[in-house]
């Protein structure tokens, strides 16, 4: 196990500073930062949704994808570290195609909503894909495994389809966008 922290403030940071998990000091507003709060945040956004009546198999998957944000933010905060395998990915499209394979086929576009646990976790996949979007910057100049950017892709896609999923459970149905609404 890591370093236990005993005193949360370190005042180190007080001058716009942050220390990156290699010891290297970087300013707040770096790409690099950025990004890794930005998959902490999509993380805490699920927390949300895992604080919502949920059904045990989209909990079990949830509580997974938070280990593993957990995982990215740390590959993302210690350039050079590897944490998201192809394997990472490959389970979560393996749950995608699972979930989806239950759902009806889109035919109009979904606006967030459908109940409380679906809403959240839409919340979820647009943090989501702000996240992917920072680490697609921080990659622009900065290395940064493709892994990072793929695995955050397909998280959303499985976000989406889990707010399906969710709204469906909840009995609130999917709020489908009416583009007819402005032809009268």
């Amino acid at each position: 196990m890591g370093n236990r922290l005993s005193k949360i403030y370190t005042r180190t940071g007080d001058d716009g500073s942050t220390g990156l998990g290699d010891g290297t000091r970087v300013s707040k507003d770096s790409a690099r930062v950025s990004a890794y709060g930005t998959v902490d945040e999509a993380n805490s956004a699920i927390g949300i949704v895992l604080a919502q009546e949920l059904p045990d198999d989209v909990r079990e998957v949830l509580v997974s994808v938070q280990h593993q944000l957990f995982d990215l933010g740390g590959e993302l905060c210690i350039p050079g570290h590897a944490a998201i395998q192809a394997a990472d990915i490959e389970r979560l499209e393996s749950i995608l195609d699972r979930f989806n394979a239950d759902l009806p086929p889109l035919k109009d576009f979904i606006l967030p909503g459908g109940g409380p646990a679906a809403a959240h976790c839409h919340l979820a996949r647009t943090i989501c894909r702000r996240a992917e979007r920072e680490v697609v910057t921080l990659s622009r100049h900065d290395a940064v495994r493709p892994e990072a950017i793929r695995y955050l892709n397909r998280l959303s896609d499985l976000l989406f389809v889990l707010c399906r999923v969710l709204a469906r459970a909840g009995g609130h149905g999917e709020v489908i966008w009416n583009h007819e609404r402005r032809k009268a």
